[in-house]
């Protein structure tokens, strides 16, 4: 029952298995990025009202299509590599990849499926965000454009007034990035990344597999389907609880490279938005990250456990 199970599966195995759940959230995650980056936004649904008074619907959907994409392959080297990991530490430990594993032991092994996914979704992080906010620069132009000396009228007559998009999608974002910035721009805030990732996966299985055991009932090693579906979702929240911290100085290091630089670094950019926005701007989009979560993460966990319980009998 807990996340290791009696037996690691191998990235092929897992494959896919979050994927349906993560790509229909993905969704939300235009008004978590535009609530971390752009202070004017006072919660969810203001940011929402706007997000759809100025875009419509295709607000909602800007910069998705390259992470729900990569989901599945994301999903695959998380669990793959949180398996792998497992198995060969109860291995060395423990002498058989079967063994009950400490809870330390999954600790380490979340904190490695984390370090990992960093290589594969920096470069997707960073055009999502750009891709996301960069509307927000279009209109500082136009209100430039319009505060001239001469009477503008409401249609643009030249493009300079009405600027087109720095990007067109998300292959060229990043094709522009790596041209103008280097392969440093597609790694852009892998530091507040590897923070985010490494401490909040750690987190996110090792609470799961204490949750297994406690809701397990008295003679029983694994939780009934209601105890799985409860110990992933608590398991998605207390995860993004760790990460939104380093989430938000990820995501305005990440929308960055747009006009003028603001900070220097990870550290630059903690102590310039904790100064300017108080401690709460490390918590931005806390709730929102933890109410898609719960629901996401019960679905992962009881899919994840259905492919080791299905995989251990056709391996036995």
């Amino acid at each position: 029952g807990h996340p290791g199970g009696t037996r690691a599966l191998s990235g092929r195995q897992t494959q896919g298995l979050p994927t349906t759940p993560c790509s229909w959230i993905l969704l939300l995650e235009p008004s978590e990025v535009r609530i971390q980056t752009e202070p004017k936004y006072t919660g969810i649904w203001h940011c929402v009202r706007d997000t759809y008074h100025r875009e419509r619907v295709w607000g909602f959907y800007r910069g998705l299509s390259l992470p729900v994409c990569t989901a599945s392959l994301v999903s695959s080297v998380s669990f793959g590599t949180y398996s792998h990991c497992l198995a060969h530490i109860c291995l060395f430990r423990y002498g058989s990849p079967d063994a009950k594993p400490a809870k330390a032991d999954i600790t380490l092994s979340g904190y490695a499926s984390g370090l990992v996914r960093v290589f594969l979704t920096s470069p997707t992080e960073v055009a999502k965000v750009r891709l996301q906010t960069q509307t927000q620069a279009q209109k500082q132009q136009r209100r430039i454009s319009a505060s001239g000396p001469s009477a503008v009228p409401p249609v643009c007559p030249a493009p300079p007034a009405c600027p087109e998009p720095k990007y067109r999608g998300p292959l060229h974002c990043l094709a522009t990035v790596a041209r103008e910035e280097g392969l440093r721009g597609l790694y852009k805030g892998s530091s507040a990344l590897l923070l985010r990732d490494g401490h909040s996966f750690a987190t996110y299985f090792l609470s799961y597999a204490i949750l297994c055991e406690r809701l397990s009932p008295a003679g029983h090693s694994q939780p009934d389907v209601l105890g799985v579906l409860v110990a992933g979702g608590c398991a998605g929240v207390l995860g993004w609880a760790v990460a939104t911290p380093m989430d938000v100085i990820k995501s305005r290091l990440q929308a960055d490279g747009q006009g003028q630089r603001r900070y220097r670094g990870l550290l630059h950019c903690m102590v310039t938005s904790v100064w300017e926005e108080g401690p709460r701007v490390l918590f931005k989009g806390l709730v929102l990250n933890c109410c898609r979560a719960f629901p996401v993460n019960m679905v992962v966990f009881v899919a994840y456990e259905a492919v080791l319980r299905l995989t251990q009998g056709l391996l036995t």
